[in-house]
């Protein structure tokens, strides 16, 4: 009964030790994220090779290509005029140094057929690093009920 107990203990520290998220490994990888993520201009730039992105917006629209979610855009009039990282709510996971999951909250300002818009969106974004590069293979994109979930000022 002692040894069962034991190992039940043993067992049960074991699934916890596990189960924390790895926010450490990889620096090197994970400060090239962060710094895309940081860094419109890098982003753009590092994601003009990539051309494997399926995205979702967060109304749910789903675009299959950088062109694609471009096209979307021009066809919705709609213009980001930035987005930000809200400081301290990037998660960043690196496997194997070659692939990240990255959540983060952005503080987004757009422009919808002329009318400007504040809103806080939860982002899921998966990178992959091909010849040297991270891109985004990977992006969905959830709107914040504020009045549920109040983000940080």
């Amino acid at each position: 009964m002692r040894k069962t107990l034991i190992s039940c203990l043993l067992i049960a520290l074991a699934l916890c030790s596990n189960a924390q998220i790895d926010t450490v490994s990889f620096p090197k990888e994970r400060m090239e994220i962060r710094a895309l993520l940081l860094d419109p201009a890098l982003r753009i730039q590092t994601q003009k090779n990539c051309h494997d992105l399926i995205s979702v917006g967060p109304k749910g629209d789903i675009n299959y290509s950088v062109n694609q979610w471009r096209d979307t855009q021009a066809k919705e009039k709609l213009v980001f005029k930035s987005v930000k990282v809200m400081p301290g709510t990037e998660v960043i996971r690196i496997y194997g140094s070659t692939t990240a999951v990255v959540n983060w909250l952005a503080d987004v300002q757009i422009n919808v057929q002329g009318q400007d818009i504040s809103l806080k969106v939860r982002r899921l974004e998966v990178f992959v690093k091909k010849d040297k590069n991270w891109c985004m293979v990977a992006g969905q994109g959830t709107q914040v009920d504020e009045k549920l979930f109040p983000s940080i000022k």
